[in-house]
């Protein structure tokens, strides 16, 4: 904009700087009101043609002044737009991806496919911001060059619009690529659930070496270097006892050393481990060699559970039917379950059931701590024992605060014998580290109330598979919750847990199919487990096991 003979003209150069919101309006002093005043008509000049000039000269100013005015309103309303982009964070990656996603549209369009000029141009900058942008997901992580190319991109986009004037087509393309993008994020999600739950399922290979490696050496001992020392803590009500059930020797090595090493007291500490006829040999021969601090180990094999068969237990008669074989070996069901979590061989284990039954199998103990095996502990856990449960059986952390720990989540409220005795909005709570009162265990028979209702699920119309509902069932209203932070969930499967939470809990959790000895485990929660294991140990070596 120019000032010339007290006019205002607008330059074309400016109302193209306008267009890319970088034009600038200054506002100019038309001259001295008094003297325009005080002016005498020039000799031989009319009234008509004063009235004619004036008119003239009052709507010339009066169009200058709207453009002023039209002009400081684009340049406002375009200022308060890049305001609100710098505003959004990253606000650079995400145009530049915008600008990809309208240069394939283009691209696609018949008016501007058929002009080799733009598509030759197009096709530049398209290479030109990809490389800019490469893996960036941060304004900060760009190249210092990424602004020329977004503006180069700009103009050869605002070309594209100029050529395909109408939005009708445009319109139709971006519909049939959100219905394609759609439709392809939907079997990339399928096709990721499908991967991720079978990778949950598959062991490592050092994991698998690791227990062929221990067990050769295990049946090298004599039988005097295969006993564990202090066994005659096994039974004192008055130490702090553990319940453990696994098949996995390094995790269970976690949970023991991670409880260990912030105990106030090891020696006051008792982990009982029941594990399966493949694991026992190895299992024993791990903590052998590795000792826990002054801590008592005792690890049993789940075939010495006599007592444990299918005439006593049904969930026992339900895993060897032919019906659950059928359920998870004949492929052509799994098209029919969309939950593939609960087709997992995990569920097919009784080390799974075994927490429905510590009273038979810890018949002298008062109160034992149920741990699972993808735990971590960050805290002495022996103030739990002292703490009141008023009459309850299990002392758990509630996660009323998640919906899916609600009970409609996992129990089927379409069923009459589900929804007549249950609140389907009532809290859930978790399971990994629970307090339980075995006296009041066996006063309340909790095991024949476990028993009732696995016998009524037979055809697992009640709740799929698993523990938690089962669990939730037995020991409803018969729950103490206990404060949050001595339990936290989801390391592994959400990645928004926070650190400050995490650092204040006691125990850590890894539920989900991330696990952390897993190669699809969430690197940002590894360390918390790979800190209580020591990767020198010859064994670890042996089996090419590292972080």
């Amino acid at each position: 904009m120019e000032h010339k003979g007290g006019e205002l003209t607008v330059n074309n150069g400016d109302q193209a700087d306008n267009d890319h919101g970088i034009g600038q309006i200054s506002d100019t002093v038309h001259g001295d009101k008094d003297r325009a005043v005080s002016q005498k008509p020039a000799k031989g000049t009319t009234k008509e043609n004063m009235g004619t000039e004036k008119g003239m000269k009052h709507g010339k100013e009066v169009s200058q002044t709207g453009s002023i005015l039209k002009g400081t309103a684009i340049l406002k309303a375009r200022n308060e737009k890049n305001n609100e982009q710098m505003s959004v964070p990253n606000a650079q990656v995400r145009y530049m991806k915008d600008q990809l996603v309208r240069a394939k549209v283009y691209l696609s369009l018949s008016a501007t496919r058929n002009n080799a000029h733009f598509v030759r141009e197009i096709r530049q900058r398209v290479k030109e911001v990809q490389r800019a942008l490469g893996d960036a997901t941060k304004d900060s992580e760009l190249p210092k060059n990424a602004n020329e190319k977004l503006k180069a991109m700009d103009e050869a986009l605002d070309k594209g619009k100029q050529i395909q004037d109408g939005c009708a087509a445009m319109v139709k393309k971006l519909r049939a690529i959100l219905h394609s993008t759609e439709e392809q994020l939907r079997v990339h999600r399928k096709q990721t659930l499908y991967l991720t739950q079978l990778t949950a399922k598959t062991l490592p290979k050092g994991l698998h070496c690791l227990p062929l490696r221990l067990s050769t050496e295990y049946y090298a001992l004599n039988y005097s270097q295969q006993q564990f020392p202090h066994q005659e803590k096994l039974e004192d009500p008055q130490l702090y006892h553990y319940a453990l059930f696994s098949d996995n020797i390094l995790a269970t090595a976690v949970v023991v050393n991670s409880t260990v090493s912030h105990a106030k007291d090891p020696s006051r500490h008792v982990f009982h481990i029941v594990t399966d006829r493949l694991n026992y040999a190895a299992m024993r021969m791990w903590f052998l060699a590795n000792p826990p601090n002054n801590a008592t180990i005792e690890v049993k094999n789940i075939e010495e559970l006599t007592w444990l068969n299918s005439s006593y237990s049904p969930v026992l008669r339900q895993l060897g039917s032919r019906s659950m074989i059928d359920y998870y070996f004949r492929t052509h069901h799994a098209a029919s379950d969309s939950n593939l979590k609960f087709r997992n061989p995990k569920y097919l284990s009784i080390l799974n059931h075994l927490r429905f039954y510590l009273p038979e199998i810890f018949p002298k103990l008062s109160k034992v701590l149920f741990l699972d095996d993808d735990i971590v502990v960050q805290k002495d856990l022996s103030r739990l024992w002292s703490i009141d449960l008023n009459g309850n059986v299990n002392g758990a952390v509630e996660t009323c605060g998640e919906s899916f720990h609600r009970f409609d989540r996992y129990l089927n409220f379409s069923n009459p014998l589900i929804s007549m005795n249950f609140d389907p909005r009532a809290c859930g709570w978790a399971y990994g580290m629970n307090i339980f009162d075995l006296e009041e265990w066996k006063r309340q028979n909790i095991t024949d109330v476990y028993h009732t209702w696995q016998k009524l699920n037979h055809d697992r119309q009640l709740w799929k598979l698993g523990t938690l509902p089962p669990g939730l069932i037995t020991f409803w209203k018969r729950t103490h919750p206990l404060d949050r932070s001595w339990h936290v969930l989801g390391l592994g499967y959400d990645p928004n847990v926070s650190q400050k939470e995490i650092e204040r809990t006691a125990v850590i959790h890894f539920n989900g199919n991330m696990k952390p000895w897993l190669e699809i485990g969430m690197q940002k929660y590894r360390h918390y487990w790979t800190k209580y294991i020591d990767y020198d140990q010859a064994y670890l070596r042996e089996c090419n096991i590292n972080q």
